[in-house]
């Protein structure tokens, strides 16, 4: 671990708020995304979460990630997510200051991207995550940290480590890969989250906050674990810190 706290001046200079509209934006449209394809498998089927059902939203979390992921990767990092946030923040890749400001970026996102799914679908609410059923809040918890430990750890392997080498330039397809291959592992049991903001726009727009603690609290502590393994195991010490000023 290698926390920094950073400068002020740094952190609202013209490259760090280009980052913040990026993260605001890729957030956006991931949240659009994921949520949107909950709400239209309900509007196409019966509601309950079948097989195809389960794919088909997998999928387009897979998809919308890898885009989003892709299109901010060159301006802000491409995190997209309040966990990555912080497991990178831990690491030293961004500084303490930076990080509060994604994570304000990414909700923002979020929640923007449910109000205008509202609009746009006759005021239909987006669709929260929830505990499946005969899940405990513990048993959810322990789900989003090992599937959110998947995550961050497949982000530092493909996009952080200066040795991934080619790797790299498929890192968005293998973030947004394990994000599919997760929500079809744990969709049924935690509701396969691993993203904070994916969790709260929804919960904010729609006023329901039912077990919303555990899209918190397992996405960090598992971001944070993968961290602290990669970092411990795998780091080097030639690595140049993501989302600086040459972004």
């Amino acid at each position: 671990m290698a926390i920094a706290l950073g400068r002020f001046d740094e952190t609202f200079q013209v490259a760090s708020l280009r980052a913040y509209v990026a993260e605001f934006v890729s957030t956006l449209l991931f949240v659009f995304a994921g949520v949107g394809s909950v709400l239209a498998f309900g509007a196409l089927d019966s509601g309950d979460l079948s097989p195809s059902g389960l794919l088909a939203i997998a999928v387009t979390h897979a998809f919308a990630l890898f885009v989003t992921v892709a299109i901010a990767a060159n301006i802000s990092g491409g995190h997209v997510n309040p966990a990555v946030t912080f497991a990178l923040a831990l690491g030293g890749h961004i500084t303490i200051l930076k990080a509060i400001v994604y994570w304000i970026a990414q909700l923002l996102g979020a929640v923007v991207g449910c109000y205008l799914l509202k609009v746009s679908t006759n005021g239909l609410a987006p669709a929260v995550h929830a505990l499946g059923s005969g899940e405990s809040a513990l048993e959810g918890v322990i789900c989003e940290i090992i599937i959110t430990f998947g995550l961050v750890y497949t982000v530092h392997a493909t996009a952080v480590d200066p040795k991934a080498g080619d790797i790299s330039k498929i890192a968005p397809i293998c973030i947004g890969f394990v994000v599919g291959a997760n929500i079809l592992a744990a969709g049924p049991f935690s509701g396969g989250s691993m993203n904070p903001a994916r969790s709260f726009g929804p919960a904010f727009v729609s006023g329901d906050w039912t077990d919303h603690w555990v899209y918190w609290v397992g996405p960090l502590v598992g971001g944070a674990i993968a961290a602290g393994v990669f970092g411990g195991v795998f780091h080097s010490r030639t690595h140049e810190p993501i989302a600086t000023s040459d972004y």
